[in-house]
């Protein structure tokens, strides 16, 4: 009979902590398009964008929010067969109470007087440009540091990265740029698409400033005796190398190899995962560095000659 081995305390408060982290991320993230980006029309990429396209598309009888809930539920099966259960686990708590979230949201705005700007007014749209920047990028941050991912369109892009020589990073700048445009063909007003593109840049500066203060690279030093099947996976799953350090414990005096790697936030959460499933006892330290410079990174800078 298989025995099933209970789980710590400590690892079910990281558990609820992490889930917690990723729902709170989640509703904000919701709240924001809800109450600030549906309403006025925005489109600023992603999958709340698309929505508002169809939406536009069917003159209403297809909702943002039905829409949102079958794009979603349709990109994470995709990404289960794809990218395996791994990834999906990552997407799945968001992927379950994203859809719910905006349609409370969509109604508060119904029901609440107060949350039912005036959607003629320019300044109220931009106004609405920017705090759905400041929420979608607070949310976004929050369940990324919940280990989470909020999925969606980015699933796209990295199936298409998985089975192509360009990185899932330009995909999704191609992705969310054709919704932008597609937006900007339906909709034909010029202003609403400058809207759209400053929501999605102040999102993108709410991400850095949150999930990595004024740092866009980390370090990560891993102390393991599984240093060989670690390496081999950040090689695989993440495309980084690693460089191994002989080294000895200072209490212990046993002798260890130590793996230094250099990533950036969007491999954040695979390297970790990649070390708690081969080395539930590794030891990790991870540091913001102020610059990495050489391959993969930023080029090495040059001394300008006079």
């Amino acid at each position: 009979m298989l025995k099933i081995k209970k789980p710590t305390k400590e690892q079910v408060l990281r558990f609820i902590k992490r889930n917690s982290l990723i729902i709170i991320g989640t509703a904000i993230l919701a709240f924001g398009v809800g109450i600030f980006i549906v309403p006025f029309d925005l489109v600023t990429g992603g999958v709340s964008g698309l929505a508002v396209i169809i939406n536009e598309m069917t003159g209403g009888k297809v909702s943002v929010d039905l829409s949102v809930t079958i794009i979603t539920w349709a990109l994470f099966f995709l990404g289960l067969l794809i990218l395996g259960k791994a990834f999906s686990l990552r997407t799945l708590c968001s992927t379950i109470v994203y859809p719910v979230f905006l349609h409370f949201s969509l109604k508060m705005v119904e029901w609440i007087p107060f949350l039912q700007l005036d959607t003629s007014s320019e300044v109220n749209m931009l106004l609405a440009a920017i705090f759905s920047g400041v929420m979608v990028g607070a949310g976004c941050a929050i369940t990324f540091i919940g280990g989470g991912s909020t999925g969606g369109l980015d699933i796209l892009a990295f199936i298409l990265a998985k089975f192509t020589p360009i990185k899932s990073s330009v995909y999704v700048f191609i992705i969310d740029g054709t919704i932008v445009a597609l937006g900007f063909i339906f909709f034909k007003q010029l202003p609403l698409c400058l809207m759209g593109i400053i929501s999605a840049f102040i999102v993108a500066i709410v991400i850095d400033k949150i999930f990595l203060g004024e740092s866009k690279v980390f370090m990560a030093y891993i102390v393991t005796d599984k240093h060989e099947e670690i390496t081999s996976l950040i090689h695989k799953k993440i495309d980084r190398t690693t460089t191994i350090i002989d080294c000895e414990g200072g209490y212990s005096k046993q002798s260890k190899k130590m793996l230094a790697v250099c990533f950036t936030m969007s491999e954040y959460n695979g390297l970790i995962e990649i070390v708690s499933s081969v080395d539930k006892h590794a030891f990790m330290t991870i540091n913001r560095a102020h610059a990495i410079n050489g391959e993969g990174f930023d080029p090495l800078p040059t001394k300008r000659k006079d």
